[in-house]
């Protein structure tokens, strides 16, 4: 039987996956049994102007149903000064049977909700239930849809947002929007000394705060780089926290900010917790001190790009049946 494929833009990729939606579906796909360790990993294509990458999985969704889908987004950095995106992109979904195409989805909008999804599937099972205080390093679409979803889990009420400058950082803080209940301000790195939450969604190459200021009940998430020579936390975060991946091998692969401690034969790769381990939970299986700091390390990973672009055809096909 013949399929027409269908075009899925940014807005209808939203549409189909609110924050919760998206949590749950990563969350239920690894306790499933998807295997995030089994994953092709990414190709990082050097061009002139930037890089190509192209992530290729194949998996199955929350419920059940298998694909196969291939993203290619490309990196421009001189892009922003030119009025054009610095990150674009597309995601092909095909069949996991026939490799028939099914949807050419937003790869931009996809990627936004599926990085802070995945941090704030992380953050579900590692943060406290009251956590209320947020520290957003950086100011682009991923700080905007980090409180978004970590909103989705946890009882947020004031968000401390640390730009590069203090002109960029108020600008930032009147860019997010109102929401009851909820007081955004501007604020200094230092500011971690009193977060539960800590969200790095920069481009940053270096660290962005001290880690001896965390206090021991926090948990950071750090999103902004899938580099070895890139990262935005410190030795001293990394050395003193519970470090939780979504693999070992892409974190040992692509993570700049544990495998600059590795490398120093400062963290034993062995430490590192796979978040597939704690959602299901087994006996026996690894415990989180609480009486430290919980750092979720993720580089990002094309199994997420899958699930959730399989959850947006899902959704889309069971809207349409029911017209």
């Amino acid at each position: 039987m013949k399929t027409s494929m269908k075009t899925i833009d940014a807005a209808s990729v939203a549409a189909a996956l609110s924050p919760h939606t998206a949590i749950r579906a990563l969350q239920q796909a690894l306790r499933n049994g998807l295997d995030p360790e089994a994953a092709p990993p990414r190709a990082v294509v050097p061009v002139d102007h930037g890089q190509l990458l192209l992530m290729p999985a194949e998996g199955r969704t929350a419920r059940g149903s298998a694909y196969a889908g291939v993203k290619i987004a490309t990196v421009a950095p001189d892009n922003p000064a030119r009025g054009l995106p610095r990150i674009q992109g597309q995601y092909l979904l095909l069949d996991a049977e026939t490799l028939t195409p099914l949807a050419l989805l937003d790869g931009v909008a996809l990627t936004n909700v599926r990085t802070a999804a995945m941090s704030a599937a992380a953050a579900d099972l590692l943060a406290p239930p009251g956590a209320s205080r947020l520290v957003l390093f950086g100011g682009g679409p991923q700080a905007h849809s980090h409180l978004a979803a970590l909103r989705a889990i946890r009882p947020i009420t004031q968000v401390t947002v640390v730009g590069r400058t203090p002109e960029r950082t108020r600008q930032l803080v009147e860019g997010f929007p109102e929401t009851a209940g909820v007081r955004v301000m501007a604020g200094a790195p230092e500011a971690v000394a009193d977060a539960d939450l800590i969200a790095c969604c920069t481009t940053a190459r270096t660290p962005l705060f001290d880690g001896a200021l965390l206090p021991p009940h926090a948990t950071v998430m750090a999103v902004g780089s899938h580099e070895p020579d890139a990262r935005e936390v410190d030795d001293h975060t990394v050395r003193h926290a519970t470090v939780v991946v979504e693999s070992r091998a892409a974190a040992t692969r692509e993570a700049g900010d544990l495998i600059q401690v590795i490398d120093r034969g400062l963290l034993d790769p062995a430490q590192l917790l796979p978040l597939a381990d704690l959602v299901r939970d087994r006996p026996g299986g690894p415990a989180v001190d609480s009486g430290r700091p919980r750092l979720f390390k993720s580089v990002g990973m094309a199994w997420e790009d899958l699930v959730l672009a399989g959850t947006v055809h899902e959704a889309i096909e069971s809207r349409q049946a029911d017209e």
